[in-house]
């Protein structure tokens, strides 16, 4: 047992990737007007209970929101987290389905997907919240280091393969979503909105919001 416990201490990851190059400043890498969308101001997504926010404040290094709109006044919410440590369940940027559960919302259709874009193809996870009259569909997608994923086993293996290598690796969470009855459409535009950030976002940025797709 000491020998076991002794080679878990070894094998703990130490070498923190987010402490190498530059800062991550997750405000500068999103731009604020791309393609036919801006930043609209004045408007954010609905804000968190103090509650939610305070353990939010507590897990990620770096949050973002913000409301895009489009010529034609369509709306996209972006709703951004960063995290330096990705090494273990305490640290690993959670699900959004905890936190628009623990605001009330009753969530369904929740599924794998994909978007087809320039840089390759993105697996994504759909879902849609439900409060009152508001309908959200969501789409999101995490990467772990330069590898995007999804929520469970596909995660823990890359956190895996970081462990044996002895780094650890940061993280990041990207969300959109909107408001609309109509769910088909509202991915329709929420998958435009993704290949326009995601084309206006630099070669090395867009590995880390995107990981390394494969075209």
């Amino acid at each position: 047992m000491l020998a076991a416990s002794g080679l878990a201490m070894a094998l703990r990851p130490t070498e923190k990737i987010a402490d190498q190059g530059a800062r991550m400043d997750i405000a500068r890498i999103f731009p604020e007007q791309f393609a036919d969308w801006r930043v609209a101001p004045g408007i954010v997504p609905a804000l968190v209970s103090p509650d939610v926010k305070e353990k939010l404040d507590a897990l990620y290094d770096q949050t973002l929101s913000r409301t895009y709109v489009n010529d034609d006044g369509q709306r996209i919410m972006l709703s951004i987290a960063y995290g330096g440590d990705q090494s273990g369940d305490k640290t690993q940027v959670h699900r959004p389905e905890f936190c628009y559960a623990a605001q009330g919302f009753q969530l369904s259709n929740n599924r794998e997907s994909q978007i087809t874009t320039e840089s390759g193809v993105l697996p994504v996870r759909r879902l849609e919240a439900v409060q009152g009259s508001r309908n959200e569909p969501i789409t999101y997608w995490i990467t772990i280091g330069d590898e995007v994923t999804l929520p469970g086993l596909g995660r823990k293996l890359i956190q895996l393969r970081y462990g044996l290598t002895g780094k650890v690796p940061d993280g990041m969470l990207v969300r959109v979503s909107s408001i609309d009855q109509d769910v088909s459409k509202a991915y329709q535009l929420q998958d435009h909105f993704v290949r326009d950030m995601l084309a206006a976002i630099n070669a090395q940025d867009r590995i880390r919001v995107a990981g390394r797709l494969i075209p």
